[in-house]
């Protein structure tokens, strides 16, 4: 955005991230209801990716470390997909802390659906910006996100 003056406006930042978040979600949300998918919600996306992936069930913890949420966070979003169906907990044998989790039937079959989102959205979002300048973009957020970082 440009300001008064005709130059980059810089300080609004976070402000433009947070809308840009908040039309992503807007799309993910409108694709769910438009597949009749319940349960789920964009803050879902990055467990299900790596849910996606396992071939096992796996500790909670993994999926904590995997998403760089906080355990409660994630506690809750599994709790949720365990609700509606899309995962299965299982308590670990030898260590009660530990509970395993899993994707059902159910959560397998959202997979397609998932990765049609996730192409309608990345298309959405790059439009017709050169690969050159997404790979730029792409670094440059990494670098805000290291920054930020507490």
């Amino acid at each position: 955005m440009m300001n008064k003056d005709n130059k980059m406006n810089t300080e609004g930042i976070i402000a433009q991230i947070a809308r840009i978040r908040e039309s992503a979600n807007a799309l993910i949300e409108a694709e769910l209801r438009k597949r009749s998918i319940k349960g789920i919600v964009p803050a879902h996306g990055a467990a299900l990716v790596f849910l996606f992936q396992q071939k096992k069930p796996v500790p909670i913890k993994a999926v904590v470390e995997s998403t760089r949420r906080v355990k409660s966070t994630v506690t809750v979003m599994v709790n949720t997909l365990e609700k509606y169906g899309y995962v299965q907990k299982t308590p670990c044998e030898t260590d009660n802390r530990v509970i395993y989790v899993e994707l059902t039937p159910k959560g397998r079959k959202i997979r397609k659906d998932f990765d049609e989102i996730s192409t309608t959205l990345r298309e959405k979002i790059y439009g017709n910006m050169a690969k050159r300048d997404r790979e730029v973009l792409i670094k440059l957020l990494t670098e805000i996100e290291q920054n930020i970082r507490v």
